[in-house]
């Protein structure tokens, strides 16, 4: 009989052939460690560089490390979507390619999830969380905004930051969520989220250590395109899409 996978780590990917290696290295040399068995799963949402290859080079020496490869870029939400669905962990935490949250600081999560939450996500702007070098005044201005829109358009006025790529989901959960969602994009965060409170999951924000990235630049394009897809949200709300 198969040992049952504990935890399993989705990663969303989208050409980087250049951040990965790195980044499961040091996620395999955490999990190696640990005395659970688990999985990560990389999701290559329509990269046309060699993150595929690079991933499968690494398969011999990364214990239950998998790739699934999706030929049509169709977004993060959706990358995580899959990722989330197709893992097989008790537990199943999503996390950014470039590595900005260790995995180590999954420690911090183990506590809420025996305490009865079923979703423990990270956050940069609460009490305790470190950002490393602290962003500028201009993306902090951006972020605000953004995180006063989202609470006025579809409400979750008790999550301060609903955008950190670090979230852990019960199987169950995961698997009671992430078929609802359709947003693919930039909100799917968000969407998450109202799905899994209006389902009655208990959802803890912890903060967490954010390796910030000081050459990341504010894509107002992007910030539109989140907005509309808040909008979206809220009409699907209204519409009891998500019922």
């Amino acid at each position: 009989m198969l040992e049952k996978i504990y935890l399993s780590v989705i990663i969303p990917a989208y050409n980087e052939e250049k951040r990965l290696p790195q980044t499961l290295a040091e996620i395999n040399n955490y999990l190696q460690k640990q005395n659970f068995n688990y999985e990560i799963v990389v999701v290559s949402d329509g990269s046309t560089d060699k993150t595929v290859e690079v991933v499968q080079k690494l398969i011999p020496k990364i214990k239950n490390l998998k790739v699934l490869d999706y030929k049509k870029n169709q977004g993060k939400g959706f990358g995580v979507r899959e990722g989330m669905l197709k893992a097989q962990g008790q537990y199943r935490i999503f996390t950014d390619a470039d590595n900005s949250t260790p995995i180590g600081q999954i420690e911090k999560i183990w506590l809420h999830l025996k305490e009865g939450f079923e979703i423990v996500i990270g956050s940069r702007d609460i009490k305790g969380a470190v950002l490393d070098p602290p962003q500028s005044s201009l993306r902090r201005l951006v972020g605000e905004s953004f995180k006063y829109l989202r609470k006025i358009i579809v409400g979750l006025w008790e999550i301060e930051d609903s955008q950190c790529g670090f979230k852990c989901f019960t199987k169950k959960a995961a698997e009671d969520v992430f078929p609802r969602c359709k947003i693919n994009r930039f909100a799917f965060d968000p969407e998450m989220l109202v799905i899994a409170k209006k389902l009655g999951y208990k959802i803890k924000e912890i903060p967490i250590y954010w390796k910030n990235d000081p050459a990341s630049k504010v894509k107002f394009k992007s910030m539109f395109k989140m907005g509309l897809d808040l909008l979206r949200i809220r009409q699907n709300l209204i519409t009891k899409k998500y019922d």
